[in-house]
C-alpha cells in the first residue's frame, strides 16, 4: 500500500495498465474501495478485482487487478497524509512479510511511506527497511541496496545527519556491509565473483592524510579484511571518480559511506528507474527508488517505471535465490 495519501496507488494502477506480457503477476494489499475512487478520479480503465488469498492471482491478473483488501481508518485525499491511517499501512506491510514468510508469494514490493506522518501513528522505525528487518528478525543485519541496469550502489550509513554518519562510521560495519553486499551479488543477482569499489569518505580519499585520516585508518583496514575474506574489494577509492562509465564498467557494487554519496550519483545516472532491494532478508524485498511526492498525488502525472523496475527486479531476484539455494 505504503502511504496512501501520496503516489502510491497511483503508480500501481498504472503499473497494471502499463505492464508487459512476460511480467510476473501481482496484487496490492491495499482498500479496493480507495483504489476504485483513485482510478475514476484520474480517468484509468482498471477493473478492480478483490481475492481472499495469493492463489487467485494467476487467473485473474490478466484482466483486473487484485485487491487483497485491507481497510484504512479514514478516507484519504491525495496529497493531505492523515496519521490516524499509519497504523493501516503498517499493518500491510506486516501482512505483505507474512505471506512471504510463508512461501505463499515470491517476494514484497513496497510502496513509498513517509516516515514524518508514520511516526506520528506511533510507529517507532526510521523506515522501511528497519521495520522489515525487525518482522524478519534480521534487525541490526539489514542493508539497503539501490540498483538500476548501469550502477549499484550500498550506502555504509543511511538515514542519519552526515555529522553522526561519521561518527558511526568503523572498520567492524565497513567489513559487515562489504560481506553481506558480496554474498547478496552472489544469491540474488548471480554473479560469481563480484566486484566491490569501496568509495573514500574524503575527497581524493584523504590524500594520504592531508584531508583527513579516516581513510587510512578505518576503510583501507577494512578493505583489507574483505580481501584477506577471499573478496574482490578495491579501495578506497575518490568519490568524484567513481561513477562515471569506464569506472562502473569495473565493479558491480559501490560501497559507499554514507547516504548521499550513494544516492546522489544513481539518481542522476537514472532517477525514474531506480529499485531499493534490502539485502541480508530472508524474503525478497524491493521498492521504488523515490518518495511519496505529497505535491503531484492525485493528479495523474506520476511514474510508474521505477515500481515496474521494482516488481521485475523482485522476479529476479527470487529466481536467483532459487536457483542458488539449488
Amino acid at each position: 500500500m505504503g502511504e496512501p495519501a501520496g503516489i502510491g496507488g497511483e503508480i500501481a494502477l498504472t503499473a497494471w495498465l502499463r505492464r508487459a506480457p512476460t511480467d510476473c503477476p501481482f496484487f496490492l494489499i491495499d482498500d479496493p474501495d480507495r483504489l476504485r475512487g483513485l482510478a475514476d478520479r484520474l480517468g484509468l480503465d482498471v477493473p478492480i478485482t478483490t481475492i481472499a488469498d495469493p492463489c487467485e492471482v494467476g487467473t485473474l491478473f490478466a484482466s483486473a487487478l487484485p485487491v487483497l483488501p485491507h481497510p484504512l481508518a479514514v478516507a484519504v485525499e491525495p496529497g493531505h497524509p492523515n496519521p490516524v491511517n499509519a497504523q493501516a499501512v503498517a499493518a500491510a506491510i506486516t501482512r505483505a512479510v507474512a505471506l512471504a514468510q510463508q512461501g505463499r508469494v515470491r517476494a514484497v514490493v513496497t510502496n513509498p511511506i513517509h516516515k514524518a506522518v508514520m511516526s506520528q501513528g506511533d510507529f517507532d522505525f526510521p523506515g522501511h527497511t528497519e521495520y522489515l528487518a525487525h518482522l524478519t528478525g534480521r534487525s541490526g543485519f539489514e542493508v539497503m541496496m539501490l540498483a538500476c541496469p548501469c550502477l549499484r550502489v550500498v550506502p555504509v550509513t543511511v538515514h542519519v545527519a552526515l555529522a553522526q554518519a561519521i561518527r558511526d562510521l568503523n572498520e567492524e560495519r565497513i567489513v559487515a556491509v562489504g560481506t553481506i553486499t558480496a554474498g547478496a551479488l552472489t544469491r540474488d543477482f548471480g554473479i560469481i565473483r563480484p566486484r566491490l569499489a569501496v568509495a573514500g569518505l574524503n575527497p581524493h580519499a584523504g590524500e594520504d592524510g592531508r584531508m583527513g585520516g579516516e581513510d587510512a585508518a578505518i576503510i583501507a583496514p577494512a578493505v583489507a579484511r574483505l580481501q584477506a575474506a577471499g573478496i574482490d574489494a578495491k579501495g578506497p577509492l575518490p568519490a568524484d571518480t567513481l561513477f562515471h562509465p569506464a569506472a562502473r564498467a569495473g565493479y558491480d557494487a559501490a560501497l559507499c559511506m554514507y547516504h548521499d554519496q550513494a544516492l546522489i550519483p544513481i539518481k542522476t545516472i537514472d532517477f525514474a528507474g531506480g529499485v531499493n532491494v534490502t539485502l541480508n532478508l530472508p524474503i525478497v524485498r524491493t521498492s521504488p527508488d523515490h518518495g511519496t511526492a505529497f505535491g503531484i498525488a492525485g493528479t495523474g502525472t506520476a511514474d510508474p517505471t521505477s515500481l515496474l523496475a521494482a516488481l521485475r527486479m523482485a522476479d529476479q531476484i527470487a529466481s536467483h535465490r532459487v536457483r542458488a539455494d539449488a
